[in-house]
């Protein structure tokens, strides 16, 4: 690492799940930790073991405009921006309303690409920086009914690749985690809103919708894919090899789901893949 090069840690979405597991490893390990959320209060418990907490709302410029000065006001630039705050929200194409489509991607996407190009000016400067993306393994392969998660997953991939190559001159490096299922809230996050749309009796997607939502919910509790999953823990440690590595991995895969199925689908053909998803889910019709 640079003389020069700063030990601040941003991590955004630190409420719950992998942010929170985050940003407590890192303190834990010496490194200058802000902790972000939407609600700060929900922050407390990082506070006490450490971590500078601050409001960030990565829909809202103001807000991520704030929360990047304040820490280049302290240590002259971010040294590590971990860009974890997301959620899933599943759903058939035709049927999630496309508000919440852009509400998706104002989080998972663009806030994301913002925060970004926030933090890069003072990292060039120093010529010394890491930005690492939390994305998924769902960037490699699309679940049925999660397809607007995967987009938003597989555009952070994208973005992340283009922008390793752009500001790896200038001492940045970029580096995208890829977990596959972790054990978290993140489900009930992610069956939500279909629990609302089962609620339209006789919709062409009903059943699809409701077996959806037990097959989610088992995977992320007791079901068999459950046992490949692992804990927020197994990616802050990830994170954690990614910034202290002099030469990092472009990306990491977390957790044994991730190696197994993404490596699944790279030996299948499309109507393979199809042919797998429809032992696993009902096909509507």
């Amino acid at each position: 690492m640079p003389e020069n090069a700063s030990r601040a840690v941003l991590v955004t979405g630190c409420s719950s799940g992998i942010g929170h597991a985050t940003a407590h490893h890192l303190a834990a390990r010496g490194w200058t930790v802000y902790a972000t959320a939407r609600r700060p209060e929900t922050l407390t418990d990082l506070e006490a073991a450490g971590c500078t907490t601050l409001g960030l709302d990565v829909t809202d410029e103001a807000s991520m405009r704030s929360a990047v000065e304040r820490v280049e006001a302290d240590h002259g630039a971010v040294g590590v921006l971990v860009n974890n705050a997301g959620y899933s929200q599943s759903g058939t194409i035709e049927e999630v309303d496309i508000d919440a489509v852009r509400r998706q991607f104002e989080t998972n996407v663009f806030g994301l690409a913002r925060m970004c190009q926030l933090v890069l000016p003072k990292m060039r400067e120093r010529r010394s920086g890491k930005i690492v993306n939390v994305s998924s393994m769902g960037a490699n392969f699309v679940f049925p009914g999660g397809g607007y998660y995967h987009a938003t997953k597989s555009a952070v991939t994208a973005l992340s690749h283009a922008l390793r190559f752009e500001v790896k001159g200038f001492g940045v490096d970029v580096v995208i985690i890829e977990p596959g299922l972790i054990k978290t809230r993140f489900g009930d996050t992610a069956t939500s809103a279909l629990d609302d749309e089962k609620g339209e009796a006789g919709g062409p997607y009903a059943d699809f919708n409701a077996k959806l939502a037990a097959a989610t919910k088992s995977a992320y509790e007791a079901g068999p894919l459950s046992k490949l999953g692992g804990p927020p823990e197994a990616v802050a440690k990830a994170i954690e090899t990614a910034v202290t590595a002099s030469r990092p991995k472009p990306r990491y895969l977390v957790t044994p789901s991730a190696h197994a199925l993404v490596n699944q689908r790279r030996l299948m053909t499309d109507r393979m893949w199809d042919a797998m998803m429809r032992t696993q889910f009902p096909q509507p019709k």
